[in-house]
């Protein structure tokens, strides 16, 4: 379902639509009271998110946050976009000399210029103040497609790979996903817990802030909900927002053809996950499938997603990543969410995918570090796909550094750091139907960002392999959840 289109008129861009406004708008859930406006900055034009109830302690004159005086703020989006395509991704909205508020519900509650803010809110308390003088402050990143639990590092296969084995002579001679499948289903339920946490907090102090989580080592029913219950525990027990992929269908198991694995898929392990799922024992929002010549063919991608789509999941998973296999053009037609890898993906499938709004998960780390030609990011852009970036972290591509992925992304990718940024923040979120809530700094959204020790927001982008330096707190729902 697409829910949400850009606002500004094709053919302008966003600085140009914002600047054509002689005023920088304070943007709060109160109002908007219009001010002058320095000269840089990109003014929005309307508040911005959407109205909400007052929760309890809005009126009481006591916030969460204050995140005062920063040197530039990356809204991102300034309407509510659900998402940033075609002419909007070119440039965002940024304000200079600004300052936000988090209220003690979690959620933005003004956004706007520093002294405006200091004036609206002066006989306010705060549980926390944060000086942000020479300091940017942008979204929490999004990591939009990764593989976190598993057991049994596979550094081995790195050196086989450095030597020339592909991903597949890998794969075929039962190591990469099947090694480890069989750690992970030796590992007990703490053990993955306990490595998945260490996983997340390297997430978190890299900026990420939401993270879409796979299961996909199992293979069995026992062990792909051990995993799920693994990720469950996280996402009520840490504090980085987490969206759940079922990956049941990420290799067919040893003994089985594609058709009965996906025979065991949809007749056994689906209707168990509604069931978990009404009881509140486990929550899951995705359906990922490896459609991959090999591995799950186009038939069997259809039945597992479709039958998937059918028990409330959203459609989110790996296609045309090693062979063109028509992956797109199947996800357009049955309302995927998300396409992931898509380093061949033909014309028609990215024609099909911009008109369906189907968000394209690029992954620059993957083609990196498996030698594989590079997706076609720029195409995709310039034909109005919903570009979307993840680290793909698993044992076969280890990077929890989504400022990395941004920067391999404009290098590798051709990408501009607009661009990056968007994918790595809205449209991450969109493709995990999650930019309703997060990935971008507007009235009404979720208070997760964070704060870096720049005067220009680039350099989370342009320092590779900076942002353990640069990234000075990480905040989530408003709360301070790393701290350099």
């Amino acid at each position: 379902m697409v829910v949400g289109e850009e606002l500004i008129p094709p053919g302008v861009g966003r600085a140009a639509a914002a600047s054509a406004r002689p005023c920088s708008t304070l943007l709060s859930q109160g109002g908007a009271a219009c001010v002058p406006a320095p000269s840089s900055a990109v003014p929005p034009s309307v508040p911005i998110g959407r109205d909400r109830p007052a929760a309890p302690g809005d009126m009481a004159g006591d916030h969460r946050l204050l995140l005062e005086n920063a040197r530039q703020v990356v809204l991102v989006c300034t309407r509510g976009e659900r998402f940033l395509a075609g002419d909007a991704v070119r440039s965002l909205a940024v304000l200079e000399g600004a300052s936000l508020v988090v209220g003690t519900d979690g959620f933005i509650k003004a956004v706007g210029p520093a002294d405006t803010i200091q004036k609206q809110f002066s006989e306010e308390t705060f549980e926390e103040r944060i000086d942000c003088s020479e300091k940017c402050i942008l979204p929490g990143l999004v990591d939009a497609h990764t593989h976190p639990v598993w057991a049994g590092d596979r550094v081995h296969e790195f050196a086989m790979k450095l030597a020339g084995a592909t991903y597949m002579d890998i794969h075929q001679a039962g190591g990469g996903i099947n090694f480890t499948v069989e750690r992970t289903r030796q590992a007990s339920e703490e053990e993955l817990f306990s490595s998945f946490q260490q996983r997340l907090q390297c997430m978190k102090r890299a900026g990420t802030t939401l993270v879409e989580c796979k299961s996909g080592y199992g293979l069995n029913l026992e062990t792909e909900l051990k995993m799920l219950r693994v990720i469950e525990r996280a996402r009520r027990e840490l504090d980085v927002g987490i969206s759940a992929t079922y990956c049941g269908a990420h290799s067919v198991p040893k003994g089985k053809t594609a058709t009965e694995a996906a025979d065991d898929i949809i007749n056994n392990h689906l209707p168990k996950l509604k069931e978990l799922g009404r009881n509140g024992q486990i929550h899951v929002d995705n359906i990922d499938v490896f459609c991959e010549k090999g591995v799950f063919d186009l038939d069997s991608t259809r039945r597992i997603l479709q039958a998937g789509k059918d028990t409330g999941l959203q459609i989110n998973f790996h296609g045309d990543e090693l062979h063109p296999m028509k992956a797109a053009e199947l996800g357009a037609e049955l309302g995927a969410r998300a396409i992931s890898h898509l380093e061949e993906v033909s014309d028609e499938g990215i024609a099909a995918m911009a008109t369906a709004r189907c968000s394209a998960v690029l992954l620059p780390t993957t083609a990196y570090m498996l030698r594989l030609k590079q997706p076609r990011a720029r195409k995709m852009l310039d034909e109005g796909v919903i570009v979307a970036l993840g680290s793909d972290f698993n044992p076969n591509a280890y990077c929890f550094s989504m400022p990395m992925v941004m920067h391999l992304a404009c290098v590798n990718m051709r990408m501009s750091m607009p661009e990056a940024l968007a994918a790595a923040t809205i449209n991450a979120a969109y493709a995990l139907g999650k930019s309703h809530t997060h990935g971008s700094l507007e009235v009404g959204k979720q208070g997760d960002l964070i704060i870096i020790n720049s005067s220009r927001w680039e350099h989370l982008i342009y320092q590779f392999g900076g942002h353990h330096e640069l990234i000075e707190y990480v905040i989530a729902k408003g709360k301070v959840i790393y701290k350099k």
